[in-house]
């Protein structure tokens, strides 16, 4: 094989995975226009209605770092093509599904083949572009913009979709994408030697039960009280859960997460950005979405179509800018910086009108935060996923990804939490659901701002050797 024809068929390849990040990303916002239907027909509660997506991110968040271990130890080739098939079958049981519990295990299955997916992908990312940095930016940048493109393309399929065709094939546009993707696997993904070792059972099921713990005590908190024995009892649970995991990963000699690998230079800095830019993010997206449909009376297409100059924003912030400010800058200022930004934008956001309108309610403000993600995401993304011992990418590329996917669920659940208590549950009302989602959207902010502080603070000013692992 030529070398021309290594490098096409390199990029061919960092297409198929930019592909797998934009179908995790969507596979979380396309139900959103359905879930109403979804409901009626289903039987879902008004209270249980949400776990139609915490259900894919609990799964996706929870064994992330099984995903990432087992892409170490079978091969990142290997389980990058079952997670497509998982994420497949799940997407039949889902889209077939008859009743509540077998709609929430497709959905299940559907975060286990995400789980699978992008911790691997972002090994193979490592692997076709790792050995030039240049290269790296770029393929980091076209893979960190394809979520945002997942997230809008989400809302626009899901609204086309639901309208014109019926809710389950939400989940039926997955299969034809799998089946692509697995054709491509054997023919352009790089391959690798499986390396023995044991899978840490105990420790996968500890951190998924804890998370989920977690993240159902937070969403039922408005309802059964912050004070009641229900939310302080789980949150207990979810404690006793993570700290089980931390154990037996400090005592087994090969741990699903090696506690150690945190001593790498700002590795622990760098996911922590992931945490709060999608602690901050996620609900921003979600309830902006709210607003343009239940306040200001969007349907299904205008509300996408409403979302599209931030996300053009982002893409071009990520591919075209972040790669150029990263080479005269370096992470931590970009980091910072991005995550003021966004935090900025969540605050202008939060004075958004009942008898708003989208050119002045929405778009400076989206505009702003979107400006700040294309700041921050690449540079935490990259120093997190260069900071680990390249045996070890599948480790790094898990524990990255979980970051930014506990961050969503937690963010998202706690800014549930405080949209309902000022007012969000008073459907038909535009003034008390603008008031609730105005303060999800400061408190999104309040936390950007967090994280940009806490960054500042324990992230090291990279050094030139830093510097250049990170671009």
């Amino acid at each position: 094989m030529t070398k021309q024809s290594q490098s096409t068929r390199k990029w061919w390849a960092l297409a198929v995975i930019a592909a797998a990040q934009f179908m995790v990303i969507m596979d979380t916002s396309i139900i959103g226009i359905a879930l109403p239907k979804m409901q009626a027909e289903l039987g879902f509660t008004p209270g249980n209605l949400t776990w139609v997506f915490n259900a894919y991110v609990i799964a996706f968040g929870g064994l992330l770092l099984l995903g990432g271990r087992l892409s170490d130890l079978l091969g990142a080739r290997r389980v990058f093509g079952a997670g497509w098939l998982v994420l497949a079958v799940g997407s039949v049981i889902a889209g077939a599904a008859g009743n509540v519990g077998l709609e929430l295990a497709g959905r299940a299955i559907q975060g286990a083949g995400a789980a699978l997916i992008a911790p691997s992908a972002l090994t193979l990312l490592m692997m076709l572009f790792g050995g030039s940095p240049q290269e790296l930016t770029k393929a980091l940048a076209v893979y960190g913009a394809a979520a945002p493109a997942g997230g809008t393309a989400g809302v626009f399929l899901g609204g086309v979709i639901t309208e014109y065709i019926s809710w389950p094939w939400v989940f039926y546009i997955n299969i034809p994408i799998a089946v692509l993707a697995l054709i491509a696997v054997p023919l352009l993904m790089p391959a690798a030697p499986a390396r023995r070792g044991s899978i840490d059972i105990a420790g996968s099921v500890t951190v998924t039960a804890g998370l989920a713990a977690a993240v159902y005590a937070i969403v039922q908190a408005p309802e059964a009280g912050w004070a009641s024995g229900q939310t302080w009892g789980v949150l207990a649970l979810a404690a006793a859960l993570l700290a089980g995991f931390v154990f037996i990963q400090s005592r087994r000699s090969e741990p699903l997460m090696r506690l150690s690998i945190f001593r790498a230079p700002n590795l622990a800095a760098a996911n922590f950005a992931q945490f709060a830019l999608a602690a901050a993010w996620v609900p921003m997206w979600f309830f902006l979405n709210l607003y343009l449909q239940q306040v200001l009376g969007y349907s299904a297409f205008p509300s996408g179509a409403a979302l599209l100059p931030m996300t053009t924003l982002i893409m071009l912030g990520m591919v075209v800018l972040a790669p150029k400010a990263m080479q005269r800058f370096g992470a931590k200022p970009m980091i910072v910086t991005g995550l003021i930004v966004l935090g900025l934008g969540l605050g202008i956001m939060s004075l958004v009108r009942p008898t708003g309108n989208f050119w002045v309610d929405v778009l400076p403000a989206s505009l702003v935060a979107a400006g700040g993600m294309s700041l921050a995401f690449i540079p935490s993304l990259g120093t997190a996923i260069s900071a680990a011992r390249p045996e070890e990418g599948g480790l790094a590329s898990g524990i990255v990804n979980v970051s930014y996917q506990v961050g969503s669920a937690l963010g998202l659940a706690a800014m549930t939490a405080v949209a309902a208590a000022f007012g969000a549950g008073e459907l038909g009302d535009a003034t008390a659901l603008t008031d609730g989602y105005s303060a999800a959207f400061l408190g999104a902010g309040l936390l950007a701002l967090a994280g940009a502080g806490i960054t500042a603070a324990v992230m090291r000013t990279p050094a030139a050797a830093t510097a250049d692992a990170t671009v």
